[in-house]
């Protein structure tokens, strides 16, 4: 099991370049702010960094409240409303000034829940300073006298603070904790500037290289380590006792070490609190007493974002329902929407937690519950992955509107980030707990571990979540698998659509999901492939579709068609293909850091999310984009770290996304990187047609066919099994 991502990484985003990109030049892919100066105090805060600082105000106000939970009550003196009524009431019994039964009569049932508030606007954020000019011409000395690049001056300043340049002299490993420096560098700078005392077995640098494995497990998808795993990587990096750099890591609290019981293939994880029939809860104690354990070890900001998962489903699924309306209300939307789309109603009219299952036909079926639970009175919403995908459920949405006569006012949609942010949704409470009553959230393969977790936190007691998504796409840039690992808990209900994708795309996608590439009729020319021999006939092909052929043919734009290739770099990755298409669609000296108005382009906000876009205008503020239909402006300095032309993506970034035609290239280096959920995922992006640049042969039917998604260690299986017993069948 591999630590590290693949060095053709097709899911690496701007500001995470791919491992070969890495290994050529460390911080080449630093901001022209770090290389040019400091950034200015006081800037204008972007979406993006608004969102991110949000989302860690939201951690924190998370944590406070686990915190306050967790501590003694002193004599009521931290409660408040109901709680301390019901005290006051208890001493006024205890010291005679009321009988019991007067204190009975003065309980009321509690009010009916209020109409639903409107949303309010998200708290002002405030940008972390910028290292100061003195902080970082410090670090930029240090890192020249190493023989770094000084580019990584204000990276460096920013991630270790105020006494960065004397924290280098003094550890110069500590460079390993900037994003893209590797522990080869690291040395490197190191025996710079400590001579002969740097050493491969020196603690400070077994210290650092530990905690930059687990973070390239977690760019990889795994929130923990089994401490074989974690040891040999260590030996690959010349660490002489690995295995005592393991035990040093755990004795000073640098990883938190956990023993579960080891998985079995087709073995559920034991369940505690009762015994299956026909056996004793003695038997079943000792069955699991018997089992055999693994030692995991990982990062605490990893380990507590799934515990915190677990904990928040836990709650869900324990805790009943709001009831806002009749029994007979849900059974008659339940009977109207009919099939699979009336069961999830059902489901969720008596379950806090539901996932439901389905290619994009399927999202008939979550629009239809929303419609009934908003025609109930529920405060009730959807997130999606992604602006595109907000967009395309919310007309979705508008049409079911239509069709069935309801008024104008729809449920809400947002984007998962902004819904977490402030900057979409219904807004928050006194408490800090979204102010809704159902929750849908689409595309949820793509949550990790930490959204996840956050989603969880932030719903209020009597919520409903449903978690709705494609189970065959690629799983979440982040660390974890939490569609999947609740799918094998089997730990509420599930429910999978009987609604299939129509015509022969849907039927050439369908028969993927189940390892089966098959050859579909299709008389509109709905499936093209384009044999080819070599890189350079791939990347003059993939240009003559998208420019000629599918408008000429199919009637598609080729501003409304989308290249999907598996890497970023190599001849035919999406630096390659992106060129050559921008010399052919629009042609122009890239006078803002390589790009020009009217260039298509891919914006990533933060790690795990892509937005397609236009480029606008560039002037002193930064790049101008229109993405989704908003108007985004991305700073000088961030220019080059958020942003890539986008005519050509990879199937990571396109997921959420779809278009009336796309164009998939696999050339022949490719096949590495081709697995059942990858090609799963890109050819499911396409509409109406789909062109396949085929140049790997037979490796393609083998990838369909036996090459699933690369396996990850996580944990919520096993932290989810003592909280929610499995569910029946």
């Amino acid at each position: 099991m591999s630590t590290e991502p693949s060095e053709t990484a097709e899911d690496a985003e701007p500001g995470t370049p791919d491992e070969s990109a890495r290994t050529e030049r460390a911080g080449a892919e630093a901001d022209p702010a770090e290389q040019g100066g400091d950034a200015a105090e006081g800037r204008q805060v972007s979406e993006a960094e608004a969102e991110l600082l949000a989302q860690r105000a939201e951690r924190e106000r998370i944590e406070r409240r686990k915190a306050e939970r967790r501590e003694p009550i002193e004599a009521g003196a931290k409660l408040s409303g109901r709680a301390a009524d019901l005290l006051a009431a208890v001493r006024a019994v205890e010291s005679g000034e009321k009988p019991v039964a007067a204190v009975f009569e003065e309980t009321r049932p509690a009010p009916r829940r209020p109409a639903p508030e409107p949303a309010r606007p998200a708290p002002p954020v405030t940008l972390e300073a910028a290292p100061a000019t003195e902080v970082v011409s410090a670090v930029r000395a240090v890192l020249a006298q190493g023989g770094a690049p000084e580019t990584l001056a204000v990276r460096t300043a920013g991630v270790l603070g105020e006494g960065a340049s004397e924290a280098l002299r003094a550890d110069p490993w500590q460079l390993l904790r900037v994003t893209g420096v590797r522990p080869a560098q690291a040395d490197g700078f190191a025996r710079a500037l400590l001579g002969s005392a740097a050493g491969p077995d020196d603690a400070r640098r077994v210290r650092a290289v530990t905690g930059w494995l687990l973070e390239q497990a977690a760019a990889a998808g795994h929130t923990a380590l089994e401490t074989s795993v974690l040891t040999a990587a260590l030996e690959q990096q010349g660490v002489p006792d690995a295995e005592g750099a393991v035990r040093n890591a755990i004795s000073d609290g640098d990883v938190l070490v956990f023993q579960d019981p080891a998985p079995e293939a087709g073995v559920p994880v034991p369940q505690r609190g009762g015994a299956g029939a026909g056996g004793s809860q003695n038997e079943a104690d000792g069955a699991e007493e018997e089992r055999p354990v693994r030692v995991l070890v990982g990062l605490e900001r990893y380990a507590m974002a799934e515990e915190s998962l677990a904990d928040g489903l836990a709650r869900l699924v324990g805790s009943a329902p709001r009831q806002d309306g009749p029994g007979a209300e849900w059974e008659r939307a339940a009977a109207s929407a009919g099939g699979s789309g009336g069961e999830l109603i059902r489901a969720v009219a008596g379950h806090g937690l539901v996932l439901h299952t389905g290619g994009q036909a399927s999202l008939t079926e979550p629009a239809a519950l929303l419609r009934a639970a908003h025609g109930l009175g529920l405060r009730a919403w959807a997130a999606a992955h992604g602006p595109l995908g907000r967009a395309r459920f919310a007309a979705l949405l508008e049409g079911a509107g239509t069709a069935d006569g309801a008024g104008a006012e729809d449920p809400g949609v947002a984007t998962v980030a902004g819904l977490l942010s402030g900057a979409e949704g219904p807004g928050r409470d006194a408490d800090g707990a979204l102010r809704l009553d159902l929750l849908v959230v689409l595309d949820a393969p793509q949550l990790d571990v930490e959204a996840a977790a956050l989603v969880t936190e932030s719903l209020p007691d009597g919520a409903r979540l449903v978690l709705a998504g494609d189970p065959g796409v690629l799983w979440s840039v982040g660390p974890g698998r939490v569609f999947a690992d609740l799918l094998a808990a089997r730990a509420c209900p599930q429910i999978a659509s009987r609604r299939p994708d129509p015509g022969p795309l849907g039927e050439l996608v369908s028969g993927i999901g189940v390892g089966e590439l098959n050859q579909v009729a299709a008389p509109g020319k709905e499936v093209v492939i384009v044999p080819v021999r070599d890189a350079g006939e791939a990347v003059h092909r993939t240009v003559q579709l998208v420019v000629d052929s599918v408008p000429r043919a199919i009637g598609v734009p080729a501003e409304e068609t989308q290249v999907i290739t598996p890497g970023h770099g190599g001849a035919v990755g999406t630096r390659a293909l992106n060129a050559a298409l921008k010399e052919r669609l629009n042609p122009g000296p890239g006078r803002f850091g390589g790009f020009d108005p009217g260039d298509r382009i891919a914006y990533s906000p933060d790690r795990g999310r892509t937005v397609p876009g236009r480029v606008v205008r560039a002037d002193a503020d930064g790049l101008h984009l229109s993405c989704a239909g908003e108007a985004v402006v991305v700073p000088q300095e961030r220019v080059e770290q958020s942003v890539r032309h986008g005519w050509a993506l990879t199937a990571h970034q396109a997921v959420g996304c779809r278009w009336p035609a796309v164009v998939v290239v696999l050339p022949g280096d490719a096949v590495p990187a081709l697995s059942r959920p990858w090609v799963y995922t890109a050819f499911s992006r396409a509409e109406r047609h789909l062109s396949v640049v085929h140049g790997v042969e037979q490796a393609l039917p083998h990838a369909v066919a036996e090459v699933a998604a690369k396996p990850r260690t996580t944990r919520l299986p096993v932290l989810l099994a003592p909280q929610i017993p499995a569910a029946a069948g």
